[in-house]
Order: C-alpha cells, then sequence, then structure tokens
C-alpha cells in the first residue's frame, strides 16, 4: 500500500509518499481500505515536534493521521464476520497511521456509517465533530446568547457556527479574508467579519448595536484571541479549544478579567476532559447530528500524495472547513 512516512520532525516537507508493507488486522482488529483520512491541527503540532497537549511525541518512523473512513476488507480474529464489507469511521487515538491506504483499528472503536453519510463527512464529523460536541458540553450554549465563534471558517468554527444557529442564538463568525467571510455567511452566521481588517471589533460592536458578546468560542489564541476577549460584556464566558494563530500560546488571561470583569475562562480540551467524557458516546452524537443534517461540515480534499501540502496549507490558515486526504 502507500503511505505517508514520517522519518524526522520538521516542516510539512518532511511527509513522504512511500509504498510500504500491508497492515494486518490483530486479534480483535479490522483493516479498513481508506477512503477518506482527516487532518487535524494536532497533527501538524506533533510533526513539527511540538509538545502535541494531551497526546506525547511520537516515536518515528511513523505514519500520522488519527481518523479514517473507508470499506473494512480484513478481519482479526474474534471479530464478527458480518463486519467485512461494512462502511465504517473511526478515531485512531494516539496510535496514528490514517495517512495511509490501510489503517487497522480495534473493532470495539469502530462505528458502521448511516445510511447516505459520506466518508468525508464521517471523518470530519468522528475528530472534528467529536471534539465540537466537547466544547458545546462546556459552553452550554442558549437562545439569549450572543456568541463570537472566531476562526469561524474552520473545521470545529464552521460547526459552532450551525450549531448557534440551529438554537437561535446570535451568532458573530470571525475569519480571515473574503472567501472566509462568505463561508461564514453561508454556515449561518448573523453577523461575518474579516479579523485580517484593521478595526474588526468595532465592526462587531457597530453590528451588535449596543448588544453584548455573551460567549467567546476561542481557538486562535495570541493577539486574536485576546482582541475577541476584549469584546465580551461583563460576566461573559471565554471558552478556549486551540492556539492555530498564537504561536503555541493560547489566549491570555488575567487577574483583573476574572475579577473586575467577572469573566469565566474555561479550557474545552486536555486530558482532564478527555478523562471525564465519554468519547464514543460524543463520537456517536456528532455522526448522529450529521445523518440527521442539523450539522453539515465543511470539507477540503487533498491527494494522498498531497499531504506534505495539506500540512503547508493549515498551517498557513489558507484552508476551509475540515482538511480530508483521499488516497
Amino acid at each position: 500500500m502507500h503511505a505517508i512516512r514520517q522519518y524526522e520532525f520538521g516542516p510539512a516537507e518532511n511527509l513522504r509518499y512511500e509504498e510500504v508493507e500491508d497492515p494486518s488486522p490483530g486479534p480483535g482488529q479490522v483493516r479498513i481500505a481508506v477512503r477518506s483520512a482527516g487532518v487535524h491541527f494536532i497533527d501538524t503540532a506533533l510533526r513539527s515536534g511540538q509538545v502535541g497537549g494531551s497526546f506525547p511525541l511520537p516515536e518515528l518512523p511513523m505514519t500520522p493521521g488519527r481518523e479514517v473512513a473507508g470499506v473494512i476488507d480484513d478481519l482479526g480474529d474474534g471479530v464478527d464476520a458480518d463486519w467485512l464489507g461494512a462502511r465504517v469511521v473511526a478515531h485512531l487515538g494516539p496510535a496514528s497511521g490514517g495517512y495511509a491506504e490501510l489503517a487497522v483499528r480495534d473493532v470495539s472503536a469502530i462505528h458502521a456509517l448511516p445510511d447516505g453519510l459520506g466518508f468525508d463527512v464521517a471523518v470530519a464529523m468522528i475528530g472534528t465533530g467529536r471534539t465540537t460536541m466537547g466544547i458545546l458540553d462546556v459552553a452550554q450554549l442558549s437562545p439569549d446568547d450572543v456568541v463570537l465563534v472566531m476562526a469561524a471558517a474552520g473545521g470545529i468554527g464552521n460547526l459552532l457556527v450551525q450549531t448557534g444557529r440551529n438554537l437561535s442564538a446570535t451568532v458573530v463568525g470571525a475569519a480571515g479574508g473574503p472567501d472566509k467571510v462568505r463561508l461564514v455567511r453561508q454556515a449561518g452566521a448573523t453577523i461575518a467579519v474579516d479579523y485580517n481588517q484593521p478595526g474588526w471589533t468595532e465592526r462587531v460592536r457597530e453590528e451588535l448595536e449596543g448588544r453584548e458578546v455573551t460567549v467567546v468560542l476561542e481557538g486562535l489564541g495570541g493577539e486574536l484571541g485576546r482582541q475577541a476577549m476584549e469584546l465580551l460584556g461583563p460576566g461573559g464566558r471565554l471558552i478556549m479549544y486551540g492556539w492555530a494563530a498564537g504561536a503555541g500560546q493560547p489566549t491570555r488571561v488575567t487577574t483583573e478579567d476574572l475579577t473586575g470583569r467577572s469573566l469565566t475562562a474555561s479550557w474545552a480540551l486536555g486530558p482532564a476532559m478527555f478523562r471525564r467524557r465519554d468519547m464514543p458516546a460524543l463520537e456517536a452524537a456528532s455522526l448522529a447530528e450529521a445523518a440527521e443534517g442539523r450539522l453539515i461540515p465543511a470539507v477540503q480534499a487533498f491527494p494522498l500524495k498531497d499531504a506534505a501540502a495539506a500540512h503547508a496549507a493549515l498551517e498557513t490558515r489558507a484552508t476551509t472547513g475540515k482538511v480530508v486526504l483521499h488516497p
């Protein structure tokens, strides 16, 4: 089979498209002929050698990728024969191995795809959708909220905008560049703004006509995250889940923010949150949202052989929606 291999930490160019030996499923495992493999921001951090939050740095050489959808083409000992030929999706956890034509996973971690759910959508929802469900569990949005979603054209941001729309909340979606702003508007944002433009926070205030932001859903970090937090009214909630624009630094929160403005700040991800959650249940809930048409992820696809280009595009924030690879 063909797979992406990494032999040293560093830039995206370190990802190589190679022919490798086909994997075989062990007892209790299945092999998936991959039709779509998800690319996650954490993949780029691990590739470059950064600490990956709850994920330790992998041993090299390795095949990246933690989200796959496809068709089961081989079974390990002890697996029910009915699984053969099934359309499935799986999160591979920290084991990786998804950027390949074939991937192996424990059958206990497999989800059968609902009728009509495509492979790209399934991959988006098993990882990015699962993360979205976890963020929403912390945020506890209501129809009365004024929600600012940062990076609203990204995989998670797009789903958060749709969720706010479905709740009839007021959703402010912020993204970088006119094309991304159009996507945010299409996802159902009440207000869509370009945070690359000077004075974007003033534009948000003008559009809200005196209403204050009650919740910020923030995955960028750095200065943009700080600007977003400044839009919160007294008693507002800051929910953080990443640092895509912060060079490894989440949004800076001060004691004055918490005491003087009565803000609350929460980190929606990380080991403690993962330990207390039923991850398979979050995955199933995410897939159900897509199967029933309530959440429709935006997807941008690259050929498997162009995984390095996909990583580079994601790191420079040149992508929209969930990035996937097609073997």
